[in-house]
C-alpha cells in the first residue's frame, strides 16, 4: 500500500535521509522516500500505516511533526522520475573519466606503444581515482553522507560513526595508493570494505526498498540498485587481482 504524508520541517537533503531512516523503521514500511521541497512523505508498506504512528515515531525527533488532513492511500509513481540513464549520468561520466585517466597513465615508454601498457598499474591507478574523486563527494557534506549510508550498510546502521569515518577512509586508501605505500594493505582493505559493503547493497535491493545511493554522497540524486552491487563487486575483484598479479 502507498500513502503520502505532509512533514514539515524538512529543509535541505539532509532532512530528506532522517525522515527516510526514521520512518523506515516503522514495522511493514518497505520503503519511504522523502522530498523537502513540498514536505511530502511517499510510504510504501504491507498495511495502511495510522497517523499515529507516524506521530509517535517522529516525537524524538522535535524538528520534523505531521503536518493533519495528508493521509492519502495514491497510486504514484516513483519520485525518481527520470530515467535510469540519466540518473546515472554523473556516475557513469565520473568513472568514465577515472577510466581514461587510468589508461592513459598505464604505459612505461609511452601511450604509442601497446606492448608497454601494464594491466597491473592500470588497476592501480583505477583504484587510487575511485577512492581518491568518490570519497571527495562524500566530503562535501559528511552528515548527509552518513545519514544516508547508514540506511543501508549493515555496520553503519549498527555504528552510526562509521558512516561518518567512511569519507577518511576512502580518502586515506586512495592516498596510500597514490604514494605506493603498503599497497598489498590496502588491496585486503579495499576487499573487505567494498565487500563488507556490498552485502547491505544487495540487501537493499532484494527487498526492493526505494532509497539513495550514496556513492557520491549527496550531491547527486541516485537510487540504490544492480548498478550500485555492480560498482562494490567491481571493486573487491580490483583488489583481488591485484593481489595475484
Amino acid at each position: 500500500m502507498t500513502q503520502r504524508f505532509n512533514i514539515s520541517g524538512m529543509t535541505c537533503e539532509a532532512c530528506e535521509y532522517k525522515i527516510q531512516h526514521v520512518l523506515s523503521q516503522i514495522p511493514s514500511v518497505s520503503s519511504v522516500i522523502a522530498e523537502y521541497s513540498n514536505n511530502s512523505v511517499i510510504i510504501e508498506s504491507l498495511e495502511k500505516i495510522d497517523k499515529s504512528v507516524i506521530i509517535e515515531t517522529l516525537k524524538p525527533h522535535s524538528k520534523y511533526a505531521l503536518i493533519e488532513n495528508t493521509d492519502l492511500a495514491i497510486e504514484v509513481s516513483n519520485s525518481f522520475s527520470e530515467t535510469q540513464s540519466n540518473q546515472y549520468y554523473p556516475l557513469f561520466l565520473i568513472a568514465g573519466f577515472i577510466t581514461m585517466v587510468s589508461f592513459l597513465t598505464s604505459f612505461q615508454q609511452g601511450i604509442y606503444i601497446a606492448k608497454n601498457f601494464e594491466v597491473k598499474m592500470f588497476l592501480h591507478n583505477f583504484m587510487t581515482g575511485f577512492f581518491l574523486v568518490f570519497s571527495f563527494f562524500k566530503l562535501l557534506d559528511v552528515k548527509a553522507f552518513a545519514e544516508s549510508f547508514q540506511m543501508y550498510d549493515l555496520l553503519a546502521a549498527k555504528l552510526p560513526i562509521y558512516g561518518k569515518i567512511y569519507p577518511f577512509i576512502e580518502l586515506g586508501l586512495g592516498i596510500l595508493c597514490l604514494i605506493h605505500f603498503q599497497v598489498h594493505y590496502v588491496y585486503i582493505a579495499d576487499i573487505i570494505i567494498m565487500g563488507f559493503g556490498a552485502l547491505g547493497v544487495i540487501q537493499s535491493v532484494m527487498d526492493k526498498r526505494k532509497i539513495r545511493c550514496a556513492c557520491l554522497g549527496s550531491v547527486f540524486n541516485l537510487p540504490m540498485s544492480t548498478i550500485t552491487i555492480i560498482e562494490n563487486s567491481l571493486m573487491v575483484l580490483i583488489g583481488i587481482i591485484l593481489l595475484n598479479l
